[in-house]
């Protein structure tokens, strides 16, 4: 993978600190910059789950067969509204299976 060089400025305590711990700053820096950035995407999904976007919840309310309904005649072959398992959402359990 290509490399950027970007200049970071940290207080000395800091630094020095890294340089206790590791020999390579680089690397240090990079997986933690590489751990922050995996934790803001867990925060964003979770966001995401926890307040889904307004259609997604009324595709759920609808079910998938009806949403299979609302495809175009062209996507016939999108999904079989028959395979699988039903499965309702439920604001605050999620995505569970209905008899």
């Amino acid at each position: 993978m290509p490399k950027a060089r970007i200049t970071v400025t940290l207080p000395h305590d800091i630094v020095s600190d890294i340089d206790r711990r590791e020999r390579n700053r680089s690397r240090f820096i990079l997986e933690a910059v590489e751990h922050e950035l995996e934790n803001r995407r867990r925060q964003e999904l979770l966001a995401s789950v926890e307040n889904p976007h307004q259609q997604s919840e009324e595709i759920a309310e609808a079910g998938l067969k009806e949403w299979g309904d609302w495809a175009d005649d062209e996507d016939e072959d999108l999904l079989d509204a028959e395979a699988g398992r039903s499965v309702r959402w439920s604001p605050g359990r999620g995505w569970a299976e209905t008899d």
